[in-house]
């Protein structure tokens, strides 16, 4: 049994991979104090509840929280009894390498997409992911992570204006009935929908234009689908992308006996 762990700056993901599918999935919130033994019970306790007995015998983790891994390296070592691989270290080998400027670390989790994408789609993709910072990753015909695009995440906008400026309320990211809001809540909610929509739109074109050849584009994260509806942005959404990514480099790095 695989544990596939996927941390990032607001939430940590566990999931279980049989080898064949996800056999249970779960998500708190990412604290760096957290440690390996409250790690264990919240994750033991949630197993329990689903009634899932499971042996974990390999571990694998992706973390954008580099305060984090130490704790989980600590989980993986005290309660499952093996050495976690973690993407973006030396020792954890990649499908194929990033094609990037000489120095520049990638995400681990744009990694992971990429890897997760092009396993399933093939390449010259672009990966949208919506998560704390809304990313877009460019996917060369080959596998390559290539480059891509970091704007600010959906729930950061709307919480920066919700505190930098003391008369607008906090509001929840909805599709508006119109475009023209009628009161304050309806204005925000429409000016961070379609002016995201707007902003995934351009760059996916600006993308395109300078790729200069077809490229397939694949939504993930949690509000993938909520912008689908705005207008024809994806032609793929992904609910699992990153989890599936991990399962993929993990079966590379064990194929070319790195673990």
């Amino acid at each position: 049994m695989l544990l596939c762990i996927d941390c990032g700056n607001t939430n940590t993901v566990f999931s279980v991979w049989d080898g064949e599918r996800f056999l249970a999935t779960f998500r708190t919130s990412t604290e760096h104090q957290r440690t390996a033994d409250q790690y264990f019970v919240w994750f033991s306790t949630l197993m329990e509840n689903r009634k899932l007995e499971v042996a974990i015998t390999d571990c694998i983790i992706s973390s954008t929280v580099p305060r984090v891994v130490f704790n989980l390296r600590v989980l993986c070592d005290r309660y499952f009894n093996c050495r976690p691989l973690v993407v973006g270290k030396p020792e954890c080998l990649l499908p194929v390498n990033p094609r990037v400027d000489e120095g520049t670390q990638v995400g681990p989790d744009r990694l992971v997409n990429t890897a997760g994408a092009y396993d399933r789609h093939g390449g010259d993709l672009i990966v949208v992911d919506f998560g704390t910072a809304t990313t877009f990753d460019v996917v060369a015909g080959d596998g390559a992570y290539v480059g891509g695009v970091i704007a600010p995440g959906v729930n950061l906008s709307l919480e920066a204006l919700h505190h930098a400026a003391a008369a607008l309320p906090h509001v929840d990211v909805t599709k508006p009935q119109a475009v023209i809001g009628t009161n304050t809540v309806a204005c925000m909610q429409s000016g961070v929908f379609w002016g995201y929509v707007g902003l995934v739109a351009g760059i996916t074109d600006r993308i395109r234009g300078e790729y200069d050849r077809p490229m397939r584009i694949v939504g993930t994260g949690g509000l993938a689908p909520l912008f689908s509806t705005g207008d024809v942005l994806f032609d793929l959404i992904e609910d699992d992308l990153t989890m599936h990514g991990l399962t993929v480099i993990y079966s590379h790095n064990k194929e070319n006996g790195s673990i």
